[in-house]
């Protein structure tokens, strides 16, 4: 804490101006429009590619299509923006200029991480409110085909599509906070991207590990695998796409849990960052 920031108080106001800036700086971004553009344009053309079901019914296959296509651009968004607005300030010497002014750098990290996670959740209502305006579209169309098969109603629960979706932004805003908790030790943009990435691919099977060394003997191995395990949220348990189109609905029980499960660790990296950043010479 800079001899400044000991005489001002702990600002939300402040916060939500860098959180302000960071989002507006983000959507001036090509990338930004690039990536959302991209995922709009996969999504709109997932009901071209219902021929490929592999056996499963059309509806869910468009379902599972149109967030396989949020996850991988939603991903690459989250980390590729995250590392650009926080070393655009680094490099640029604004950090510097900003902190040198009574300003918290809880104040800066938090205030990055919510603009991050303001533009993923642009991202994730275009591309969610997109992907349910198909799958009704085409639920519409199937049920004035083949009516018999409809009898008990729709198949698809649509606020299951809003729990997801919502599901999907968490868990890039987890993302954004452990690509931020890199940035804050990191030199380089590229050094934290590519770390980015290497997280995001252990967060999505840390539970294959887990498991395979559940039943181990060896005590000590066993604890260690148990302890990253906790330690790695494991990114696994935000797909709840599975009831998706086969007439079942989400348990609104699991989704609050999935959702305290992803505000902890979004505040247990951000922490981190903060405590990095803190120690770090700008």
């Amino acid at each position: 804490m800079s001899t400044a920031t000991r005489s001002v108080p702990f600002s939300f106001g402040r916060l939500g101006i860098v959180a302000g800036n960071t989002f507006l700086e983000a959507v001036r971004q090509k990338l930004f429009n690039f990536l959302l553009l991209l995922a709009v344009a996969l999504v709109a053309s997932a009901q071209l590619f219902r021929e490929f079901n592999f056996g499963s019914s059309e509806l869910k296959f468009i379902a599972d299509f149109g967030f396989g296509a949020m996850v991988f651009f939603g991903s690459t968004l989250t980390i590729a923006a995250t590392a650009q607005l926080f070393f655009s300030e680094i490099e640029n010497r604004t950090a510097l200029t900003l902190l040198a002014k009574p300003i918290w750098r809880t104040e800066f990290i938090f205030g990055k991480l919510l603009g991050v996670f303001a533009v993923v959740g642009v991202f994730c209502a275009l591309t969610t409110g997109l992907l349910l305006a198909l799958i009704y579209n085409r639920e519409t169309a199937l049920m004035d085909a083949n009516p018999e098969a409809f009898e008990a109603g729709r198949l698809i629960h649509y606020g299951d599509l809003l729990m997801m979706g919502v599901l999907q932004w968490l868990k890039f805003g987890v993302l954004a906070a452990i690509t931020l908790l890199v940035a804050s030790f990191s030199n380089t943009n590229l050094y934290t991207v590519v770390m980015g990435f290497f997280m995001l691919v252990i967060c999505h099977l840390q539970y294959l590990a887990r498991d395979a060394y559940s039943h181990v003997t060896a005590l000590p191995l066993r604890l260690l695998v148990q302890g990253l395990g906790y330690v790695f949220p494991n990114f696994q348990v935000f797909n709840l796409a599975d009831q998706i189109g086969i007439g079942q609905a989400i348990d609104p029980l699991v989704f609050v849990r999935v959702g305290g499960y992803a505000l902890t660790y979004i505040v247990v990296f951000g922490a981190l960052a903060v405590y990095s950043f803190s120690q770090r010479e700008i």
